[in-house]
């Protein structure tokens, strides 16, 4: 189709961004009438487009006819937020990974599970192959375990309760008392570690941090002969994830 032929794709979505700001104008909905002669765009025009932005969630149909903005901009608000608040850390997180030459991981608990948020890496501190992903991995890893010693006992049960714990090393804990002994008494407390029990060849070492209410986990990760500077590092990573809580609790 040429350009004569009909409306190019560029022009449709700017069509359909035009609605999105007509029909973010009306806190209680406006009809396809009304945003269409707002946006100057022809009825049959806007209706096909509202059907589409309806379609994909990020318009509302109300039981009147009116329209309003839906849910899914409502999740790209929450992710770009996100996005926001880690930038401001990243730098933090690069000269960290400089400083002790080793991968970093931020992680939160959010929706029950503990997700990776942001790892910085480099060709000379490559990131752990996460072979297994960080939703069933809690119980082997340093930012796992961190996240568990600090959530309050009824959390800690329902997340353990949805959760089996793999061996996925020989060096893993599957047992949960021994688990939650662990837990609750760590030698470096509040530093959590991870002696080759998530994988082989590699030890981890985390501490928790905030972003808001949220709770999450700074760490890093190290080849295993650097086993001797855990207390070191994790002394280190203290002070940065009081820093790394401030930035991520800024209000934008």
């Amino acid at each position: 189709m040429s350009a004569q032929d009909g409306p190019t794709l560029i022009t449709s979505v700017q069509r359909a961004f035009r609605l999105l700001e007509a029909v973010s104008a009306h806190e209680n909905g406006a009809p396809a009438k009304q945003l269409a002669r707002e946006t100057e765009l022809p009825l049959a025009t806007a209706y096909h487009l509202l059907r589409t932005l309806v379609h994909d969630g990020y318009v509302r149909k109300l039981d009147d006819g009116g329209f309003v903005l839906g849910d899914r901009l409502n999740s790209l608000h929450a992710a770009g937020h996100t996005q926001t608040l880690l930038s401001r850390v990243r730098p933090t997180l690069a000269a960290l990974r400089d400083e002790l030459s080793s991968a970093c991981y931020l992680t939160f608990y959010e929706d029950g599970e503990i997700r990776v948020a942001d790892i910085v890496d480099g060709p000379r501190t490559p990131r752990v192959d996460l072979w297994v992903g960080f939703e069933d991995a809690g119980h082997a890893t340093a930012l796992g375990k961190s996240v568990l010693r600090e959530l309050d006992e009824d959390a800690r049960r329902d997340y353990l309760a949805r959760h089996h714990l793999p061996d996925l090393t020989p060096r893993t804990i599957t047992s949960l008392p021994e688990l939650l002994r662990r837990i609750a008494s760590p030698p470096m407390a509040p530093v959590v570690t991870d002696l080759e029990e998530y994988t082989l060849g590699t030890v981890c070492v985390a501490v928790p941090v905030y972003r808001g209410g949220t709770l999450g986990s700074l760490g890093v990760s190290l080849p295993v002969e650097r086993r001797t500077q855990l207390q070191q590092i994790g002394a280190r990573l203290l002070p940065i994830a009081g820093r790394v809580t401030r930035s991520l609790s800024l209000t934008i």
